[in-house]
């Protein structure tokens, strides 16, 4: 059984978010909870983000931080697909539900790796460190990204220049926070440091319970959106464009590198519980459900791999 959960930590724990919100709402004994429980989530998802990208800068040095060719290329792919986008919508007159399809395809483009990307990367047979240097890199193309173009593409009453440092003093520290703790644990804590980097696969597991959430917010979103099911189905498509893009041009990249693995992953695979809050604090809330289902999608791709790295042994 133990076996099963962990072959199989994905698909159940976006099975868990679905099966936990339809809980909340059917069964009237829990109403009293759900204050409670949407205060913890506001709180616990910083935290969670905060945790796994602490985790994986614990488990490799500065000076492994070397960049590299395929990176950089990665990278421009990102900058330049997300002004595109930002650009479409500045200059194209669009309805509202385009609009939010747009902006949650722009968010999946611009949302960094996922922290646990570099331990399916390891057990897919690629380079952890790679794609760990790459994790911190978009973590800070996004951190400077993100306050520049949001505010453009979504007015707001609030100047640019005061939205701007609103976002920046949001965003910029999550991200590139957990690096200089991890580099201050590994210099002054090194006892605390070696116990962050003992808990084997632990940032996998808190981005599992990270998924969760994340599915059990994006069920709300479908469920009780004021948006109409075709327009939902729209944007949850145009995730899986991007998904799937991603995903083969960071392989293409990649592979012309020898890191086919990595580039993949790098490019693909993303940190959906940081998109998911960037979308509903800064943009048209139902844009949302494109990095909502952007988990499903990536989820399904990395089951896939992993079940295809089991059978071929």
């Amino acid at each position: 059984m133990l076996q099963f959960i962990k072959n199989w930590t994905l698909p159940l724990a976006m099975l868990a978010g679905v099966i936990g919100y339809f809980c909340f709402a059917t069964f009237d004994f829990l109403t009293p909870t759900r204050p409670v429980v949407k205060i913890l989530i506001a709180w616990l998802t910083p935290f969670l983000i905060f945790a796994q990208l602490l985790l994986t800068f614990c488990k490799v040095e500065v000076k492994e931080l070397v960049p590299q060719c395929w990176q950089g290329w990665l990278l421009l792919v990102q900058f330049l697909s997300c002004l595109l986008v930002a650009c479409l919508l500045l200059f194209l007159p669009l309805d509202e539900y385009w609009r939010a399809a747009l902006q949650g395809a722009m968010v999946c483009l611009i949302c960094p790796t996922a922290t646990a990307a570099a331990v399916i990367t390891g057990k897919l047979g690629g380079s952890a460190a790679a794609l760990t240097t790459y994790t911190l890199l978009s973590n800070l193309l996004a951190a400077i990204m993100v306050p520049l173009v949001f505010p453009l593409v979504e007015p707001t009453d609030i100047a640019f220049g005061e939205s701007f440092l609103r976002i920046l003093g949001k965003v910029f520290p999550l991200l590139l926070f957990p690096f200089f703790t991890a580099v201050l644990l590994r210099r002054f804590f090194p006892s605390v440091h070696r116990f962050l980097v003992g808990l084997k696969d632990m940032a996998f597991y808190l981005w599992a319970l990270a998924l969760i959430i994340v599915m059990g917010q994006t069920t709300r979103s479908v469920v009780e959106g004021n948006i109409s099911v075709g327009e939902e189905l729209l944007i949850a498509f145009w995730a899986l464009v991007v998904c799937v893009l991603q995903f083969w041009l960071g392989k293409y990249i990649g592979g012309r590198h020898d890191n086919r693995i990595s580039g993949g992953q790098a490019l693909g695979q993303k940190n959906t519980v940081l998109a998911i809050w960037m979308a509903y604090t800064y943009l048209n809330p139902a844009s949302a459900i494109a990095p909502g289902s952007y988990v499903v999608w990536q989820n399904i791709i990395n089951s896939w791999q992993l079940w295809k790295k089991r059978r071929n042994g």
